[in-house]
């Protein structure tokens, strides 16, 4: 699969409607998008998101009806993977500390206690 990365804006608000519909026919996936292109360009992205292998289609009478080729959580999880890899030289610790340091990055107290969970779960298993 491309990486998501890789995708241009339009590309990855097409990705995100995609998901969130779990599937959908191009009206459905244009109705999604803020201010949308014309139907036949919602169309050709979605075909080149199917030829990037982000995307399949299956027919539904006259429409055709695209679903993602990678669970969310799996692409989420490669897409992450990537920017750590990149930006932050393959430091998990760091990018953690950078999304904590961002003016927007308050945390709930229940989800301070999840992390904490999650941190001391990582030190159990030596990771």
């Amino acid at each position: 699969m491309t990486n998501e990365l890789e995708l241009g804006r339009r590309e990855r608000q097409i990705m995100d409607a995609v998901y969130r519909l779990g599937s959908a026919s191009v009206a459905e996936v244009r109705a999604e998008l803020p201010d949308p292109p014309s139907y036949s360009a919602v169309r050709a992205m979605l075909n080149l998101l199917e030829a990037k292998g982000h995307l399949k289609h299956e027919r539904d009478g006259l429409r055709y009806v695209y679903r993602p080729t990678v669970a969310q959580d799996r692409a989420r999880r490669s897409a992450l993977r990537h920017m750590v890899h990149t930006f932050f030289h393959g430091s998990p610790g760091e990018a953690a500390a950078a999304l904590l340091e961002l003016p927007e990055g308050e945390l709930s107290d229940t989800e301070r206690e999840r992390l904490a969970r999650l941190i001391e779960r990582t030190k159990a298993e030596g990771r």
